[in-house]
């Protein structure tokens, strides 16, 4: 008999977790406690309970080509970068490709997980959902967890002094939905992570006046990188993140800044981050820079305490008159239907093994999916977590001796800067391509360059010099897919096609070929004279 597979949360992850399980035939169960799919890219009206909330105007820090599931390529006349409804779309039309909805189960909470009183030969677990008041147990051989931690908000109010005297509105940015709420009126945005920095953009065409708070600053990066194109596809390469993790990390952060700082300068911004020997989240907005140089948003330190109608910033004794303050301060990450014995999170971090399994339970049959925040697509990252889970589900991958997995889980728990490439500041935050690739080998399935150069350099140069899109990890081994080496061939005529709208004269090829062959030619006259 197959395997029963219970899985919780019908988002991305919850998605991918149902079509890897039957990939490997395996008998998946989702439970989703809303009455559609979608995760946080179902935008609705209102906050609903125990579900993450997105404001209407949401748009995908990464693109299409690198945010796809790697079977299933984007329609070619899907915007580069993807708003929510569009999103949304691309996870419908994956829903019925694959004919996933008839696993799913709605408006169905899970309510606890707990072993079996055998689990320690068969590991397995009762599963205690709740549909219409009424309450079922069912018996899994295992359990997937896809339900994120944007889900309950983190408020530190108690770090706010004078905010239980404030008279005007505050709330946290999970409920917002539209910009309404701040017409005319002097707002506070505090905290510049990505939902903050755009609420604040948003905030400032309506209001009166908008500021946004940061203790910490953020390098801010464009979705138009280089020569118009994606950020990701330009800096996510193979090339680009051999180059950035050979280079001590003094230098890493260096070039980061510099590449940041061509755009404008932070300092004279003021958002330039405090710490620089740790990479915080880069902030992914087009229009942050615009509305400071305009005038329509400030930015400001701090917060040191609030009064009935203003707020005061350190470094500063003068009040600031206030209506409304958006707190921007993330999340708590939670799983109350598991018990702390089995996975507890402290600090915003749980002790998993490659941020998926805990490591000492005796058998391998619980995995949480996207409990990471990766400097690149999430999707990619989630269905390459659950191809692997899956595959150790049905024994086809072992996992190492507990002990080596604990040494690894404390070592990523300490959280060292590290001498080579790039140190994030949270031990959730990982090296996108470093990490996916660790998992591709544990399954069989990370493309070899050497190995493509013989027998395929066309092919070899785009994987290793162009973006790593999810396709490449289609290529070979276990799931291989025929469409894999087309999909990542036509990539950018993918990406060109929805802006390409005009056709025009390409005049600045030549050009732009003949000053990189200048430069070629400077530089290596330079080298040349240098060992002369």
């Amino acid at each position: 008999m197959a395997k029963r597979v219970a899985i919780v949360g019908a988002g991305v992850s919850g998605l991918a977790c149902i079509k890897c399980c039957l990939d490997e035939g395996l008998e998946p169960t989702c439970f989703e406690r809303t009455g559609d799919i979608g995760g946080v890219w179902r935008v609705t009206e209102h906050v609903e309970e125990g579900k993450p909330s997105a404001y209407r105007s949401l748009v995908s820090n990464t693109c299409k080509e690198m945010s796809a599931f790697s079977d299933f390529p984007y329609p070619e006349d899907f915007p580069v970068f993807l708003p929510n409804a569009k999103f949304l779309e691309y996870l419908r039309l994956y829903t019925k490709h694959f004919n996933l909805q008839k696993y799913m189960q709605f408006q169905t909470t899970v309510i606890s997980i707990k072993k079996r009183p055998d689990f320690s030969t068969s590991g397995q677990w009762d599963v205690i959902t709740e549909t219409n008041g009424k309450q079922k147990t069912a018996i899994f051989d295992a359990v997937m967890v896809g339900i994120g931690y944007l889900t309950e908000p983190s408020l530190p109010l108690d770090s706010f002094p004078g905010i239980d005297k404030f008279k005007g509105k505050y709330f946290h940015s999970r409920e917002y939905k539209t910009p309404d709420v701040f017409v005319g009126k002097k707002v506070v945005v505090v905290g510049m992570g990505n939902s903050g920095v755009d609420i604040a953009v948003e905030a400032s065409r309506v209001a009166k006046k908008t500021m946004i708070s940061t203790g910490h600053g953020a390098w801010l990066i464009s979705r138009v990188f280089d020569d118009g194109y994606p950020w990701d596809m330009v800096f996510l390469t193979r090339f680009m993140n051999f180059v950035r993790n050979a280079l001590p990390g003094r230098l890493t952060n260096w070039l980061v800044a510099f590449r940041v700082n061509q755009w404008f300068n932070h300092t004279n911004y003021g958002i330039v981050p405090k710490e620089r020997t740790m990479i915080r989240e880069p902030i992914l907005n087009d229009d942050l820079p615009a509305c400071i140089i305009t005038g329509k948003l400030t930015v400001r330190p701090s917060v040191k305490e609030f009064k009935e109608n203003s707020v005061v910033f350190k470094d500063s004794q003068d009040e600031e008159e206030v209506d409304v303050v958006v707190f921007a301060t993330g999340y708590k990450a939670s799983f109350p239907f598991i018990d702390e014995s089995i996975l507890k999170v402290e600090n915003q971090h749980a002790s998993l093994y490659k941020y998926i399994f805990p490591p000492q339970l005796e058998k391998p049959t619980l995995a949480i999916i996207g409990f990471l925040r990766p400097l690149g697509a999430v999707m990619p990252v989630v269905e390459t977590q659950a191809r692997w889970v899956t595959r150790v589900f049905k024994g086809l991958c072992k996992l190492p001796p507990v002990d080596t997995m604990m040494e690894e889980v404390n070592e990523t728990k300490k959280h060292k800067v590290k001498w080579f490439g790039l140190t994030y500041d949270e031990a959730l935050k990982i090296d996108w391509l470093v990490y996916l690739d660790q998992l591709a080998c544990a399954i069989g399935i990370k493309p070899s360059v050497p190995a493509l150069l013989l027998s395929d350099p066309k092919l070899a140069m785009k994987i290793f010099f162009g973006p790593c899109s999810p396709f490449q990890f289609r290529l070979t081994g276990p799931g291989k897919w025929d469409g894999a080496r087309e999909a990542i061939m036509n990539q950018w005529k993918r990406t060109l096609k929805p802006i390409r709208t005009r056709v025009v004269e390409d005049s600045s090829n030549f050009i732009g070929y003949f000053l990189k062959a200048l430069a070629f030619l400077v530089v290596f006259v330079g080298i040349f004279y240098g060992f002369n």
